[in-house]
């Protein structure tokens, strides 16, 4: 068996174990993966220290992991690393950067991003409010 094939094995149980929430496997698996740079891992590992799922939470290590997937392009961990700049998780509170963040995820049509960005674009939070693009992003998100 090549590496490949053993690593996407260990990334397929990992992520069973951590959809089982059997957590602390999850994290014995999918740690390493996501050491290795696998986005898929990554995002996960972030969700699990963010969270506290397998220890206590860690807040900075988590932004850490989901920046990592985020910037491979994981529109899921795009849309974490929104909300931790919104919410100033692991991060310093930036809006504007939530922003970016966002965008990147509701470009691949992530509806969670798009309606995040509309209510942004409503109230504005970090963007000039703009009722118009609101409401285009709601559309857009299916609302």
């Amino acid at each position: 068996m090549t590496s490949i094939d053993s690593q996407s094995m260990d990334l397929s149980s990992g992520i069973a174990a951590f959809e089982g929430k059997h957590f602390a496997t999850a994290m014995q698996m999918l740690y390493p993966l996501a050491e290795a740079g696998i986005a898929d891992a990554q995002y996960r590992v972030a969700i699990m220290q963010q969270n506290g799922l397998a220890g206590p939470p860690k807040h900075t290590e988590a932004a850490r992991w989901m920046r990592a997937a985020a910037e491979q392009g994981m529109a899921m961990a795009q849309h974490g690393m929104g909300f931790m700049y919104l919410e100033g998780e692991g991060v310093e509170q930036n809006s504007a950067e939530a922003i970016v963040w966002f965008r990147k995820a509701a470009d691949q049509g992530l509806a969670g991003s798009l309606t995040t960005l509309g209510l942004m674009y409503e109230q504005g939070n970090g963007v000039e409010a703009d009722p118009a693009e609101a409401q285009r992003l709601y559309k857009l998100a299916g609302f």
